[in-house]
């Protein structure tokens, strides 16, 4: 009897290849089945893998991986490239501590060409590293994998503008899963691109390509001329032109991303293309899952969930705390009820930030730009140039990609932009791609910038009023992902003096100075302690800039020991502002900085990593307690 074909026994691309093209539906079939049984239990983003199947057995089919390198954008799409890569026996510890990435990551393994955790770097990746073969003299093909909106982040326009200008033999997939970039997979495309992709059409084009150079009548520009013109015809044929033949490279398709027979066809006539290609394919994000497919968005990254029944699994007790998020959304839907000057903006995460809350009461006055950060803020920084007072949310780890707006667009002209920065610290799963822990020590040294953490809710509603109300200068305000711990979390916002900070508890000998949330773990830390008779002081900062002189005065006269305490990179952030302030005035105590230690930290959840850098409660309070042992206090 002939061996079933399953995605258990296909443990790499070579295993992959003894296969039939007529056995690759039933490797795609399994190999769904298996990221839906793996994440139904172990949390991981589903919906986008599940659309990528059939491509990416046909890109390892077709492609001679590791040796041809496959960059994917958006790395959430690569579930099943990990599994047909050797790591199909380790994929349960998908994005758990110690386990496998939940993103392509080269430390991992060969067969991942570039890391991929944020979105729209591949092309630009992708050609570097083809032009890099070039001029190694080796022989190796570089294919970007980009969708998943990735196709709206400037940097991918910048790629392809650079790949239309200079020498490579780049593919460029667009994965085209809710976007309408070209109209549906029709006849007359099917046929069209059955034409273009054919050796008979592409070996004409070649000799008469070497035909006029030969005889001196082909020069660069006339060779993009020629492009053209075939775009041109092709675009006369189809009734409409794309961006993508704008821009001077082969496009071909769109073709039906999940036919992976025809899949291996297209990609075998194209694969020894030269120039830079594209091939558009067009797929269902969440495919061959049926509630994913329905709504993507709500089962982009599901969580647990109950595979047979297809609903999401509650894995904890409902609460009567909501996430800071909500907080933020539902605060900003208050503002803006009594302030028809506030406008709401996000850079593709409506509801992963809340501000779908503002959208649906408000919606012309909230703006989802896209996968676009740097956009969002010079948007934001032209609304406030208007009389707005944009409120733009960012993920803290994507903002890192709008810090020159930032410091050009808003600080320069101190633009009123209040810039809320969603899941600062660390934040779990998603591993250092995601980690909000630079935005402290990243935004300091700018000029004209406001720069707060609330403690708790209440602070955050305050903070958040204090932004759009009081101050009329560029304002950060950072928030951690999770919940908080208050059900009294709808406070009546009120003002918060820029600038000054509160003493949340007296104390002898020690100051601890936090900033953020980071401040209810070092207070827990501190009430187990109080039982061993240790009693240092707490401050709760809440601005690092403009910082809390009169605080910094204090406890400079007052304590031999000041410790901070921040959940971000200790080099640059709230430790490094004190240890300046505190040489400057001849302070002759003792500084200690608590933060995430200089080195990228691994993925987890966030009480693991938390531990794992000793910024637990525990790990807090021995490092207290070592404080008070060098001062001989006779604590053992």
């Amino acid at each position: 009897m002939e061996k079933r074909v399953t995605e258990r026994s296909i443990n790499t691309p070579e295993e992959l290849k003894e296969l039939k093209v007529t056995e690759l539906e039933e490797v795609c079939a399994d190999l769904r089945q298996y990221i839906i049984d793996v994440l139904s239990e172990r949390p991981g983003h589903l919906a986008a893998s599940l659309g990528t199947v059939e491509l990416t057995v046909a890109l390892h089919y077709v492609f001679h991986t590791p040796h041809d390198r496959i960059v994917w954008d958006v790395g959430h799409q690569a579930y099943a490239h990990k599994i047909l890569t050797g790591r199909r026996n380790v994929f349960r510890s998908l994005r758990s501590f110690g386990g496998i990435s939940g993103f392509p990551n080269p430390a991992e393994s060969e067969y991942d060409a570039f890391i991929a955790g944020h979105a729209s770097n591949s092309i630009s990746a992708a050609l570097g590293l083809d032009v890099a073969s070039q001029l190694s003299g080796e022989e190796r093909k570089t294919i970007a994998v980009i969708g998943d909106g990735a196709m709206t982040g400037g940097l991918a326009y910048e790629g392809l503008n650079n790949a239309a200008s200079t020498p490579n033999n780049l593919l460029v997939i667009l994965n085209d899963n809710d976007m309408s970039i070209e109209p549906s997979v029709g006849g007359l495309s099917r046929y069209l691109t059955n034409v273009t992709i054919s050796r008979f059409y592409n070996n004409l084009r070649y000799d008469i390509f070497c035909l006029l150079r030969r005889v001196g009548l082909l020069s660069e520009n006339s060779r993009r001329v020629i492009l053209r013109f075939n775009n041109s015809l092709k675009a006369l044929l189809l009734g409409r032109r794309n961006l993508f033949e704008g821009f001077g490279i082969r496009y071909f398709g769109p073709v039906d991303g999940h036919d992976v027979r025809h899949l291996v066809r297209v990609l075998n006539a194209i694969k020894e293309f030269r120039g830079p290609t594209l091939l558009h394919v067009k797929t269902v994000k969440g495919k061959g899952f049926a509630p994913a497919e329905h709504d993507a968005v709500d089962w982009h990254a599901p969580g647990r969930f109950n595979k047979q029944a297809g609903q999401r699994t509650n894995t904890s007790a409902p609460s009567d705390v909501p996430l800071y998020q909500d907080v933020f959304g539902h605060t900003l839907v208050e503002l803006a009820g009594d302030n028809p000057r506030i406008a709401g903006i996000t850079p593709a995460m409506p509801t992963g930030s809340s501000l779908c809350y503002m959208m649906r009461a408000f919606p012309e006055r909230t703006f989802d730009v896209g996968i676009a950060e740097g956009h969002a803020l010079t948007f934001a920084a032209g609304l406030a140039r208007g009389g707005m007072i944009p409120v733009c949310v960012i993920y803290s780890s994507f903002v890192q990609r709008a810090f020159d707006m930032l410091i050009h667009d808003v600080a320069l002209q101190r633009l009123h932009v209040v810039l809320c920065l969603d899941r600062a610290g660390l934040v779990g799963e998603d591993g250092p791609t995601h980690h909000g822990v630079f935005d402290l020590a990243a935004f300091r040294p700018i000029p004209n910038l406001i720069i707060a953490s609330p403690m708790d809710e209440h602070e955050l509603r305050n903070l958040m009023y204090t932004a759009c109300e009081v101050a009329q200068t560029p304002f950060i305000i950072r928030y951690p992902r999770g919940r908080g711990s208050r059900t009294d979390w709808q406070n009546v916002p009120m003002p918060v003096p820029i600038g000054k900070g509160k003493i949340l508890r007296k104390g002898k000998k020690l100051a601890v100075l936090s900033i953020g949330p980071i401040g209810n773990t070092v207070r827990q830390a501190l009430d187990n302690l109080s039982q061993e008779k240790i009693q240092p002081a707490h401050y709760d900062m809440r601005y690092l800039k403009p910082l809390d002189e009169s605080i910094l005065c204090e406890v400079a006269q007052t304590f031999d020991v000041i410790l901070t305490v921040e959940d971000g990179v200790i080099d640059g952030g709230l430790g490094s502002a004190v240890a300046e302030y505190l040489t400057a005035h001849g302070y002759k105590g003792r500084l200690s900085r608590i933060g995430i230690p200089d080195n990228f930290i691994q993925h987890g959840s966030v009480e693991e990593l938390y531990r794992l850098v000793h910024m637990n409660v525990e790990g807090i309070a021995n490092n207290i307690r070592s404080f008070f042992a060098d001062m001989d206090t006779g604590i053992k």
